[in-house]
């Protein structure tokens, strides 16, 4: 009978497992669902997810060792998958407590070029669930920007204007960007980016000039809401600049 219960512990445990994993993952990607808005589900893992966590982290190391001395073998191995997703689930606590990040600025527009920041002519203030202005906030985001992103520079191409804009224009769809406006004669686009967890949409646009040498690319990604972007159009320009040179 001990062992029937026994048994039963572990697998309602890893029931119990299984649907918060689907909680996590529907709190995560609720958003491009269509269930809420991006910052929602932000708001549902940074309340909810560390509490999920370490209750199955709990739960699952008194199962294994109950599973365990009542020589439960399939109970044990049930609890301990418990226990090790539990762990996986506040690992990201755990990381920033031993090893705390650096706390990202409060600035959400970055660009290649500070001193005349690419402009947007097609998406404006309007965009759908957008809180932030795509006008140019000034010299205190510039200042702010070289300060925590001095690597953002603007990628100089030996290709000709027309062929830089053509590689910016097909990495920008090869990136699953919406491309929303594209301007072959002025050498520009506007495109919407969204991110991959909660789907909280950026807005870009890339501007490319002819210089002596070959051709000058500039890029601009602003986010539609929030005062802080945690690094990610930064992110995003690296990795759109890593993508351009290669």
């Amino acid at each position: 009978m001990t062992t029937n219960r026994t048994s039963y512990f572990g697998t309602l445990l890893l029931v119990i497992t299984v649907a918060a994993l689907l909680v996590v993952a529907v709190m995560i990607f609720g958003a491009r669902l269509s269930f809420w808005d991006p910052i929602v589900g932000f708001g549902y893992i940074r309340s909810y997810l560390n509490p999920i966590g370490l209750s199955l982290l709990g739960l699952g190391t008194l199962g294994f060792i109950s599973q365990w001395v009542t020589r439960n073998r399939i109970g044990a191995i049930k609890s301990l998958v418990a226990t090790l997703i539990g762990l996986g689930l506040v690992a990201p606590m755990i990381h920033g407590i031993i090893q705390p990040t650096k706390r990202a600025p409060a600035i959400h527009d970055i660009t290649t070029n500070t001193a005349n920041p690419p402009e947007f002519l097609v998406l404006d203030d309007t965009r759908a669930g957008a809180k932030n202005s795509l006008i140019y906030a000034g010299e205190n985001v510039a200042t702010m920007q070289k300060k925590y992103y001095p690597y953002i520079k603007p990628i100089q191409s030996s290709l000709s204007a027309k062929d830089a804009y053509a590689r910016a224009l097909d990495i920008a769809k090869d990136t699953s960007w919406d491309i929303v406006a594209e301007d072959p004669k002025a050498l520009r686009f506007e495109a919407t980016a969204q991110t991959v967890f909660f789907g909280f949409m950026d807005d870009v646009v890339i501007e490319v000039t002819s210089i002596s040498n070959g051709s000058r690319i500039d890029i601009r990604s602003v986010s539609r809401i929030g005062r802080s972007d945690k690094g990610v159009n930064a992110a995003r320009i690296v990795e759109f600049t890593e993508a351009f040179n290669n």
